[in-house]
């Protein structure tokens, strides 16, 4: 019996040691070299303060802020402990009541508004924290937030077109917006 147990300790010691111990440490220590914003969570400051994360989206309601996709998590919005969609089918009533409530609210901020609605700015992500809208979603917000800030909407759309974030890899996805980051250039123009 101590015949056959002593290997199998002893293996079992080994791997721990190294998918418990090393392999952890050797792809820190990569991710800490190699990536150091990403690793650390591409946190964002201001006045070395932490506001928030280029990951994760943040609640912005105001006129004079562009907003982000809706949130499904809860039991508020954009809560990163609790990641998740609503899994509501498109044709769920609770999913279709949310879409129509989150569009009455838009037109209700955009009554001059007469472009179709992206549907980003309707419908919440499968992670229920996505940082960043289309292009299309952020020029629909323009007049809106253009008037609450009695800014010239032209100085607004270069603001926007500034901090487009293309394609990832140069293929994969749409240009978009970080919503957080758009709103801090828009908080820091005088």
């Amino acid at each position: 019996m101590l015949k056959t147990l002593r290997p199998a300790l002893l293996l079992f010691a080994i791997l721990s040691l190294l998918t418990g111990l090393a392999y952890p440490l050797l792809t820190t220590a990569l991710a800490q070299a190699l990536f150091p914003q990403q690793a650390n969570g591409s946190l964002i400051e201001k006045d070395g303060q932490i506001i928030g994360s280029r990951l994760i989206g943040q609640q912005f309601s105001g006129d004079k802020y562009f907003w982000g996709r809706p949130s499904a998590t809860s039991p508020m919005a954009y809560n990163a402990g609790s990641s998740g969609g609503s899994n509501l089918g498109p044709t769920n009533k609770a999913q279709l009541d949310a879409v129509k409530a989150n569009l009455d609210h838009l037109r209700q901020a955009h009554p001059t508004q007469t472009a179709i609605v992206p549907v980003d700015l309707v419908t919440a992500s499968a992670s229920g924290l996505d940082p960043e809208i289309s292009l299309a979603a952020a020029y629909y917000q323009l007049e809106r937030v253009a008037h609450a800030r009695g800014m010239p909407l032209a100085r607004l759309h270069q603001l926007v077109d500034d901090h487009i974030i293309g394609e990832t890899f140069g293929l994969l996805g749409e240009p978009r917006v970080n919503v957080l980051e758009l709103n801090l250039a828009l908080d820091a123009v005088k």
